[in-house]
């Protein structure tokens, strides 16, 4: 009997999903040459870097923040005495205490001033920079990676879903994975759809691989529980990661907190956590060869607003987190949040290219010469300085 929490997508399909909607996640997986892992995980809606890991230490954060981002005197954990670690993320303390836990501040894609979740996520998703039409970027930067790896390949297929994933788009094979919808089909049903989808081959195909991935599930996973999609997603990716697939990219919704942030962001900030956790747990030895990588499209105003929230902002905050981290610690440089350091006087300036991250990350994982980074994976990038994110 197939009894899974699915969308099955074919990557020659195209789904909308509102851009910062708390329940439209999917997953993207391709097959890479070498034992290294990599998991990007897309914070959709724009995560508050400044909540996250508050900098307490500066101070003019109290006369931007009422009652968000109140460091050590209000249940955040202090790590290196400027930084807290907010309490929705206490769980990772553990992998900072480990050095498996890292986070840079003051990042962001070329994209500026617009602020829109669209054009935020295309961008960071797309890899590109700012001479490129947003309408244009079709393809997306892991995809390009893949084009740029000898002996990659597909991982298993799965079609027919909610939201597809640009980071993955492009001429590399690469398969997508939903756990939205309900399917209870019993052999009977099996049987006949197999008949109707018999002369369409992209959802005969697609059909048939949902079903063969189903029946390679473990029950637990195969059930799924309601609120449990990130969940399921981490250890669907674990699963896929511990087999052929060395790159996994996944979303996770919810972060655009306009209003009543201390409320909603414990919330994502746990669901993050748990994510990152059940990776470590799910992956057990491989997990020190894994770097994950958690980003989103911007951040956030570092000025509260009167509905006790943020708005969007500019410079972001880049999670990175795994065995092959070099972590407890703060990566690149902090700006300082004086009048005369804000972007457009409201915003975290942006001191460095968040795909430089990623594109070092690569360097380091996949062996990707600089060359082609700059020039083919993330055109127009300058790498700058090794920030010396793995091991």
């Amino acid at each position: 009997m197939l009894s899974r929490r699915l969308f099955l997508k074919s990557t020659a399909l195209i789904g909308c999903s509102a851009a910062a909607h708390p329940l439209l996640s999917s997953a993207t997986f391709a097959a890479a040459p070498g034992d290294n892992r990599l998991v990007v995980i897309i914070l959709r809606g724009a995560m508050d870097g400044l909540d996250a890991f508050q900098p307490y230490g500066d101070p003019a954060l109290r006369g931007l923040r009422q009652t968000l981002s109140l460091g050590p005197d209000h249940g955040a954990t202090d790590l290196d005495g400027f930084f807290a670690l907010h309490p929705g993320l206490s769980g990772l303390l553990p992998l900072w205490q480990a050095g498996q836990l890292a986070f840079a501040p003051a990042v962001s894609t070329p994209y500026r001033d617009k602020r829109s979740h669209f054009d935020g996520q295309t961008m960071l998703e797309a890899g590109t920079g700012t001479d490129l039409d947003l309408d244009a970027q079709q393809d997306g930067w892991l995809n390009r990676l893949l084009q740029a790896m000898p002996g990659q390949a597909s991982e298993t297929a799965y079609s027919v879903g909610v939201s597809q994933m640009r980071i993955l788009q492009g001429q590399a094979p690469a398969k997508s994975w939903t756990p939205k919808a309900q399917m209870d089909l019993s052999p009977q049903a099996e049987q006949l759809l197999t008949r109707i989808y018999h002369d369409d081959p992209l959802f005969r195909d697609a059909s048939a691989q949902a079903m063969e991935i189903v029946a390679s599930l473990s029950p637990d996973l195969a059930t799924g529980k309601p609120g449990q999609d990130h969940l399921e997603i981490a250890r669907f990716a674990a699963d896929r990661l511990n087999g052929q697939t060395r790159i996994a990219s996944f979303s996770i919704g919810g972060w655009d907190t306009h209003a009543g942030q201390a409320g909603s962001l414990p919330r994502m900030l746990g669901r993050l956590a748990d994510t990152i956790l059940t990776l470590k747990a799910d992956l057990g030895a491989n997990w020190d060869r894994t770097t994950v990588m958690a980003m989103t499209e911007f951040g956030r105003t570092v000025r509260e607003n009167g509905s006790a929230g943020t708005d969007h902002g500019t410079g972001g905050t880049l999670l990175v987190a795994g065995g092959a981290v070099r972590g407890g610690r703060m990566m690149g440089d902090w700006p300082g949040l004086a009048e005369g350091d804000l972007y457009d006087g409201r915003d975290l300036m942006p001191l460095r290219d968040i795909r430089a991250y990623a594109a070092w990350a690569m360097h380091a994982k996949f062996g990707i010469d600089r060359a082609t980074l700059e020039g083919s994976v993330f055109p127009g990038l300058d790498m700058e300085s090794d920030p010396r994110m793995t091991a």
